[in-house]
């Protein structure tokens, strides 16, 4: 991706601020004009500054409270079949490759600890699959978030 530059640092820390809002009152609030905005918007998405635009959805009002990493140990020539297999299971919401002791870190949702203990067993059950170790959420404490990010690159340039 190409630098970002004080425009674009704006449009992202507003969109960031509140990622609902028309395009045609961040263009007020911005001083572009709403093409401006919107062509920013596109270039933007396409260079993949902007990521999904699903809707964060809660587990818990799912029916799945309990939050949990499973840290996995595989062989790591598998990765690209084991990572399709575990995109298989439900619970699994979130999966990022490591560098480190472990090669996965897999965040799932469940509805309770025995349905966390079996969903750990599907995981440790793929072939290739050699560990894992579970760590359960107890709270979050610092929501995923990139405005800090975006007012320190702002204050660099």
């Amino acid at each position: 991706m190409a630098i970002l530059d004080a425009s674009d640092l704006a449009l992202l820390q507003a969109l960031s601020a509140d990622p609902r809002r028309a395009v045609t009152s961040l263009a007020d609030d911005l001083g572009m004009s709403r093409n401006t905005v919107q062509a920013r918007m596109s270039r933007l998405e396409r260079a993949g500054a902007l990521l999904s635009y699903e809707r964060a959805i809660s587990t818990t009002a799912l029916g799945y409270p309990i939050d949990a990493f499973v840290s996995v140990r595989l062989r790591q020539p598998e990765i690209p079949r084991i990572r399709d297999e575990i995109a298989l299971i439900p619970e699994v919401v979130q999966a990022n490759g490591l560098a480190g002791s472990m090669d996965l870190l897999v965040r799932v949702a469940c509805r309770d600890t025995p349905h966390l203990f079996t969903t750990d067993r599907r995981i440790l059950a793929i072939d290739g699959v050699e560990r894992t170790e579970t760590s359960l959420v107890m709270d979050e404490l610092i929501p995923y978030r990139v405005a800090p990010l975006i007012d320190l690159a702002r204050s660099e340039r």
